[in-house]
């Protein structure tokens, strides 16, 4: 993979097909390639050039040490997309990389065309507060998890009930996660979200076209902040999709592809 040097660190990103520019940004403790699994062959076929990254702290990118903020994740993806000359461009982000995609479009909205934010939120409620100091008590305990019980979490808080009640597809899941593990898991990005805040007030002031696109059963982000975002945002538009949690981009691949490529259609 190619990179760029940008905020004091190398980023690695992959261009794929041609066409308006979109930039995909990716959550947390995961790297671009994701993206490739079902996202950008879609929009690739749709007339559109995708260019995916890895964020500070996974896969090819620098992992400087220490935890990150979101303001340094912004930076971060503005220095990229000025390196590459991108803007202004449409953006897609899901869930941490959604959250980074409405920063953008709030403090660097000339070089956004258009955003879609997929699985996001503007501010953490009791549960997801609870849910981020447990994390970090995790963490700094030092304990380190059987990759089958990691495995084992992540798919109850990624996956929605029909995933979880389908033999076959929550067999592959844990499979794959537990073969994953920790690797390459970015420590790093563990605190971004705590450094959010409550954006809520400062979204209103987001002039480009955004929509959110929530997933009905997203532990992580559920649809009622993800639709905080759309209320605070001007003429945002809200879509809900059914029957996918966190990870709905790869468990209903066709419906959200098709809830991006007709937006981003508009822009």
């Amino acid at each position: 993979m190619p990179f760029v040097n940008t905020d004091g660190i190398r980023l690695a990103y992959e261009r794929q097909g041609q066409g308006e520019p979109v930039l995909l940004i990716m959550g947390s403790g995961a790297a671009g390639r994701v993206w490739t699994m079902h996202q950008t062959p879609a929009l690739n076929a749709a007339g559109y050039e995708t260019i995916t990254f890895d964020n500070r702290g996974i896969g090819g990118s620098d992992a400087p040490p220490g935890m990150y903020t979101l303001d340094e994740l912004v930076a971060d993806t503005v220095g990229l997309m000025e390196a590459l000359s991108l803007g202004p461009c449409h953006v897609v982000g899901t869930s941490m990389g959604a959250m980074i995609a409405q920063e953008l479009a709030l403090s660097h909205g000339e070089l956004v065309r258009s955003a879609v934010l997929m699985s996001t939120r503007a501010r953490a409620d009791a549960l997801r507060r609870a849910q981020s100091a447990a994390d970090r008590a995790l963490r700094e305990s030092g304990l380190t998890l059987p990759p089958s019980y990691t495995a084992l979490r992540t798919v109850l808080e990624m996956m929605s009930p029909t995933t979880l009640n389908d033999e076959a597809a929550v067999t592959t899941w844990l499979d794959v996660f537990e073969l994953s593990g920790d690797n390459g898991r970015a420590s790093g990005q563990d605190s971004v979200s705590e450094s959010l805040g409550d954006r809520r007030q400062a979204l209103r002031g987001v002039t480009v076209p955004c929509r959110v696109i929530s997933f009905s059963d997203d532990l992580i982000c559920p649809p009622h902040l993800a639709g905080e975002v759309a209320d605070a945002i001007p003429g945002c538009d809200l879509v809900d999709i059914p029957g996918c949690g966190h990870l709905g981009y790869l468990e209903r691949p066709e419906a959200v592809n098709a809830a991006i490529v007709e937006f981003l259609g508009k822009y």
